[in-house]
């Protein structure tokens, strides 16, 4: 949504606009173009603007010696923008009605930017102040101007464009009246503010007409104006269990906590827990423990000291320990409650081994 303060110029002044056209049509007038780049002494310095877009027509390639300026074809005569204007500058006290409305159809929730209950009298009779009256929709432009540090001198020549930005951020956990629009205003062609080029905000608009022999004319104008740009955006959230739980799963199953937290649930707090307890971890009894190393009794002082028995494997030069084989232990298996031992064959002694070997 948009909205202008604007001031025109005329290209050129009637009468002569009149003068120049004559009975001829003008979409084939023949006239020089304005500017210093244009000049020219003969035909060819015109050549190399064909196909320009800078001209206000199509370069014939002539070079007029009355003007000495190249020849265009096109509306007679050319825009002018030496010509000066006086902008008018007691527009401070305007004002602007903006009338905005969102929705957010997921939650089946529409707010207006100024509350049911204020009267058309309330309405006539304020101004917006960001914090004395944030909800009146009745906005003063000289108020909107100095919101942006701008002023009506500085954009009265060039024109400028002024951004009215409407934010919408409700929390429907709480009371819908309090989700309200805030406002904040800035400049948009801020960044063009120091160009030489492009300055501020215009546009070009034509009046035609046609005289009662059927030759046709027009009034160009361009226009020098303050745009007012109304923006409008918008959120709302409202507590949901479903999309918070998935989140926090999601979450602790990116750090790993995913595993731990399965762990602690199903073995604390479900009805299986014993079951599932006695699949996971098994458990053996210290006797079953002795009962084991006692058939091993190399790996019975390994166990005991913590370090590798050496005197297991005396470094003998006759002797090969890098070829000899440990005797592993047993390992008693509880299943359904009934107790087998299984052992690991192994040759009966070291002279054994050697023979094999």
């Amino acid at each position: 949504m948009e909205a202008r303060l604007a001031w025109e110029r005329l290209a050129g002044p009637l009468e002569e606009l009149e003068k120049c056209l004559g009975d001829r049509d003008p979409s084939s007038v023949a006239l020089p173009q304005s500017g210093e780049k244009f000049n020219c002494s003969r035909d060819e310095d015109c050549h190399k603007h064909f196909g320009t877009i800078l001209s206000n027509g199509i370069i014939t390639g002539v070079c007029l010696q009355d003007y000495r300026r190249c020849e265009i074809q096109g509306w007679c005569p050319t825009e002018n923008d030496d010509v000066e204007i006086e902008p008018m500058l007691d527009i401070d006290n305007f004002t602007i009605f903006i009338k905005n409305s969102i929705r957010f159809p997921l939650f089946d929730v529409t707010r207006g930017n100024f509350p049911s209950s204020m009267t058309s009298q309330e309405i006539k009779s304020c101004t917006f102040h960001p914090v004395k009256n944030p909800f009146c929709p009745i906005f003063r432009v000289g108020d909107v101007l100095n919101y942006t540090k701008q002023t009506t001198k500085d954009l009265a020549h060039k024109g400028g464009e002024i951004g009215i930005n409407i934010q919408w951020k409700c929390n429907l956990d709480l009371n819908i009246e309090e989700c309200v629009p805030q406002y904040s205003f800035t400049r948009l062609d801020k960044p063009f503010e120091k160009n030489a080029v492009s300055k501020g905000y215009n546009f070009r608009f034509a009046k035609y007409f046609k005289t009662e022999n059927g030759t046709e004319f027009r009034t160009l104008h361009k226009v020098f104006a303050i745009r007012f740009d109304v923006m409008v955006t918008g959120s709302a959230g409202k507590f949901n269990t479903i999309p918070t739980l998935i989140n926090l799963v999601a979450a602790f199953t990116s750090v790993g906590l995913g595993t731990v937290l399965c762990d602690i649930i199903l073995l604390n707090f479900l009805k299986g827990a014993e079951q599932y307890k006695a699949k996971k971890f098994e458990e053996v009894s210290d006797a079953q423990i002795e009962a084991s190393l006692a058939q091993s009794p190399v790996s019975q002082l390994s166990l005991k000291t913590g370090q590798p028995d050496r005197e297991a494997f005396p470094r003998d030069t006759d002797s090969r320990p890098e070829s000899s084989l440990l005797l592993l232990p047993s390992v008693r298996v509880k299943e359904d409650d009934s107790v087998s031992d299984k052992r690991i064959s192994s040759p009966a002694n070291e002279n054994q081994l050697m023979q094999l070997m």
